[in-house]
């Protein structure tokens, strides 16, 4: 299998984000001044199995939105173009992420085009300094770059910390599970049309 590696960044008057992703594992790094955020991609990388390094600056003065938006936004470019015309892979995945009293179903589709189902609502109250409504936000912009078809639906949950880390966990597991080699497409386009766009 060929290298699942790309590196992306993205420079904008209110931001600064560097993404080094290996869909294939490696060492887990990330810094975007918002330590709550910093964890829910940690555990992205690390129940994914995924190398994940991130540097981001942003006007956090003004509002966490820039940052975790834009970080969304180039992650899922980095993936888009780690994973490429994704042949040979299982192409679907989903998975349950359960903390505490909080369980989250994820189901994704690695299509190339993006569509999100957001059924989660983790309330308004901050956890440390982030919104808990940002996580939409962060959803939204890396499904869009990433070409992914996304559904992500809140079974139960009280806690706000719970619920959006089981998202992420989920998403992770899910992610993985659609990475993986298909030992039946033999290297071939998982799609009857020949292409995934």
């Amino acid at each position: 299998m060929a290298e699942r590696r790309a590196v992306q960044s993205r420079k904008t008057g209110e931001t600064e984000v560097h993404v080094t992703l290996d869909l294939d594992g490696g060492p887990r790094s990330i810094d975007t001044g918002i330590p709550f955020f910093d964890h829910m991609l940690d555990q992205l990388a690390k129940h994914g199995g995924i190398g994940l390094e991130v540097k981001a600056r942003g006007d956090l003065s003004v509002d966490a939105h820039h940052t975790v938006e834009d970080v969304g936004i180039v992650l899922g470019q980095a993936f888009r173009e780690a994973v490429g015309d994704r042949a040979g892979l299982r192409r679907f995945g989903s998975a349950v992420g359960l903390l505490d009293e909080a369980r989250i179903s994820v189901s994704l589709d690695l299509s190339g085009r993006p569509f999100f189902v957001y059924e989660l609502d983790p309330g308004r109250e901050r956890i440390g300094n982030f919104d808990p409504q940002l996580l939409e936000e962060f959803l939204r912009a890396f499904v869009t770059d990433a070409g992914i078809s996304l559904h992500i639906v809140a079974d139960a949950g009280r806690n706000a910390h719970h619920m959006c880390e089981a998202a992420f966990k989920g998403l992770a597991r899910a992610l993985s599970d659609a990475l993986s080699p298909d030992p039946r497409r033999d290297g071939g386009s998982p799609s009857t049309k020949g292409m995934l766009a």
